[in-house]
């Protein structure tokens, strides 16, 4: 009997291929049995613009962060890319902002100006932009060249009302001058009136004194002699009664 179709017939492989099958079927080494299991998948961060957000993938942690587009890139139709020049100026939050700079100056303008300015300059040229943008819609024909020279006509009526105001109060305070100072020769005039006033009257209480005394001194003495008539006329009327008495 041929060992080799026995081999062929019964349908075992011979014993090198035996050996390494078996080798193929050990069970796993002490080493691998011990090695620390693999970490979880870690989560997948999407980063989505607008609204739309791509489906995660089943048994993954997804977090979504949602950037808008600035209003430049929004308004133009664009993505909004990192580094976006307009961004920083033009925030989601201020369309009309944008729309009014770009109908006027256009896109490519506002960012080639931006381009050339350096970054502490850009918010100010942005501002100065959406001005002089908001004065041209207004005013078509004279911009921000017709505020201008409202304000300075508004200014000339100004100073001109200034120099009157100024001038009004230099009178007025020269008129203020003058009445006090008629005043103050008016208070003069008065006191020495009154200092010249009062020796005349001085003289005059001690002169009308001294004249009604000797005024009663010789009222006193008119009525006694008047008494002393009296008296004499009396006796002489009366003593020619007594001589005829006498006589009788």
């Amino acid at each position: 009997m041929d060992y080799g179709n026995n081999n062929a017939s019964s349908g075992t492989p011979p014993p090198q291929q035996q050996y390494s099958s078996c080798r193929s079927m050990s069970p796993p080494s002490r080493v691998s049995s011990c090695s620390p299991p693999p970490p979880p998948p870690a989560a997948a961060v999407h980063v989505a613009l607008g609204n739309a957000a791509p489906a995660p993938a089943p048994g993954t942690t997804t977090t979504v962060v949602v950037l808008s587009p600035c209003a430049a890139c929004k308004i133009l139709r664009r993505r909004c890319a990192d580094g976006c020049v307009l961004a920083p100026y033009f925030p989601p939050s201020e369309p009309a902002k944008f729309t009014t700079a770009h109908r006027v100056f256009g896109a490519s303008n506002i960012i080639k100006l931006l381009q050339e300015l350096p970054e502490r300059s850009r918010a100010d040229a942005v501002s100065s932009m959406v001005y002089e943008a908001e004065a041209r819609l207004r005013d078509p024909v004279y911009g921000c060249a017709g505020a201008v020279c409202r304000l300075q006509r508004e200014a000339n009526e100004l100073k001109v009302q200034l120099a009157q105001a100024q001038a009004e109060l230099v009178n007025a305070r020269a008129q203020h001058a003058n009445l006090v100072a008629l005043v103050c020769v008016e208070m003069a005039n008065r006191r020495d009136a009154q200092q010249l006033q009062q020796p005349s009257m001085m003289m005059m209480m001690d002169g009308g004194g001294s004249a009604s005394g000797s005024d009663e001194l010789g009222v006193a003495a008119y009525h006694q002699q008047q008494q002393g008539f009296y008296d004499s006329d009396m006796d002489s009327a009366t003593w020619p009664d007594h001589e005829a008495q006498l006589w009788t």
